[in-house]
Formats: C-alpha cells, sequence, structure tokens
C-alpha cells in the first residue's frame, strides 16, 4: 500500500502540535515533509529550538518515514517553489496540514491595521494561497484521496483579536471549500484544539484551565494529534466541511 505523503507547516518545537502531529503520523503509515520558522518563535513565539529539527527528523525516519523538511516563511507567498522542492524530495503531497501560525495579543486599545496584517500574510493570505496551489498540484497528479486540515481558534478573548479574526476566515471557509474540492475526492476540516499544552501555558494559567476541562486536565499536542491521525487515515475520509472542537469538552469556549 502506497504510503501517504503530508505536508505539514510549523513543525518547530519539541512540544508544540506540529511535532505531535508529525510523530504519529510517521508510525500510522506517513511519509511527511515539514516546514519550519524558528524566526518567529525566537522573536515572537514562545522561544526557538534551533537544533530540534535535525534530531526530529532522524527520529521520525527511524520509524520508517520518508521525511524531508525546510524553512519556510509562509509570508513569503512562495507557495509554488514550496511545492516544488516537495515534489523534488519526496512527491506530490495528498494531505496538507496548516499549522503554522502567527498570533500577537493585541486588544481594543492596541488594535491596529498593521498588526491585523501581519496576521493576515501568514494566517490567511500565506495559508490560503497554499492550499489553493497544493489542489492544483494534487489534481495534476492525480491523487484521489486527500485531505486539507486547518489549525484554528476562536472563543471570546478580547487580548487576541487580530488572531481570532483572522483564523475566522479559515473557519469560514472550511464548508464551501469542501464542497469544491469534494469533487476530487478532498476531504476539508477546521480542528480547533482549545487550550493545549504546547509550552506556552505556566503553571498559574494550568490552575485557572484545569477546572474548565471536565477530564480535570488540559489538553495535550498528543490528544490533538491522534484525532488528526484519523482524520488523514483511510476511516477519517467521511469527515468533511466540519469545524471541530476537538478540546476534550473544553467548557471555557
Amino acid at each position: 500500500m502506497t504510503r501517504p505523503l503530508t505536508l505539514i507547516t510549523g513543525v518547530s518545537r519539541t512540544q508544540g502540535i506540529g511535532a505531535a502531529i508529525a510523530r504519529k503520523l510517521a508510525t500510522s503509515g506517513h511519509d511527511l515533509y515539514l516546514t519550519h520558522w524558528s524566526p518567529f518563535d525566537g522573536t515572537e513565539g514562545v522561544g526557538a529550538e534551533p537544533d530540534f529539527i535535525d534530531g526530529f527528523v532522524d527520529e521520525l525516519r527511524a520509524s520508517g518515514a520518508r521525511v524531508a523538511h525546510e524553512a519556510y516563511d509562509l509570508a513569503s507567498g512562495d507557495a509554488e517553489g514550496l511545492l516544488n522542492r516537495v515534489e523534488a524530495a519526496l512527491g506530490t503531497p495528498s494531505r496538507l496540514i496548516n499549522n503554522a501560525t502567527y498570533e500577537r495579543h493585541v486588544s481594543v486599545d492596541t488594535f491596529t491595521t498593521e498588526t491585523l496584517r501581519r496576521h493576515y500574510l501568514v494566517n490567511n493570505e500565506g495559508t490560503l494561497g497554499l492550499t489553493f496551489a497544493f489542489i492544483e498540484r494534487y489534481k495534476q497528479a492525480g491523487h484521489t484521496d486527500g485531505r486539507i486540515l486547518f489549525m484554528v481558534s476562536g472563543g471570546a478573548d478580547a487580548s487576541n483579536l487580530a488572531y481570532i479574526a483572522t483564523k475566522g476566515m479559515l473557519i469560514a471557509i472550511t464548508p464551501a471549500l469542501a464542497n469544491g474540492a469534494g469533487q476530487y475526492g478532498i476531504s476539508v476540516n477546521a480542528l480547533d484544539p482549545g487550550p493545549t499544552d504546547s509550552g506556552w501555558i505556566d503553571d498559574g494559567l494550568r490552575q485557572q484551565l484545569v477546572p474548565l476541562f471536565p477530564h480535570g486536565r488540559v489538553g495535550t499536542s498528543e490528544d490533538t494529534a491522534r484525532y488528526i491521525a484519523f482524520l488523514m487515515g483511510s476511516d477519517g475520509a467521511w469527515v468533511n466541511g466540519q469545524h471541530l472542537h476537538v478540546d476534550g469538552g473544553f467548557v471555557g469556549r
């Protein structure tokens, strides 16, 4: 049986959701092409891990997966170049997981259109540009079983307005894109994992969050990865056009 080739953006940290997805898919029969962008992690994210990727790729290859990677800035708009490099290294992907994101807290009092634009370039223009380029390559390759997944967020966090606004665009387009891409055998979904302990939750915040989870613990990257592995597998195709809350029943939405 042919191993699906999955392109995952935003795989740059040990505890990140992207890394957990890659680990789970590598052991579930997928080959992987990973992108990462440490400059964001180092200056605006939760901290860069410049030595992470090489050792991580070795770990994934040890499980039998073919794996390649590159540093890629979604704001560059070079989706065609990225897919050229994916094809040269491993072939044409049939699955795309849009995990990379840009996020800076901004409130009613600090909101600017420039801040919104920085979010838009990555979360919308870069992500959707890559998505539609992926669909075209998928069609040209003659694939018949595809997946597109948008990692999204929502809620009523008044300190995160630009992030929520741009993620809202991905949520909004999901049903229509699923309707359009379904003729090519592609299932499209948006997944909100809720607050996930991927390296940004400190002890104080964890104490605030735990009572909002019915199971009495905060979600982990591995919780998210297990469900995504189902979506990416042969049994997940019939989940289509959905805004999925895979958050353990988090009651703080």
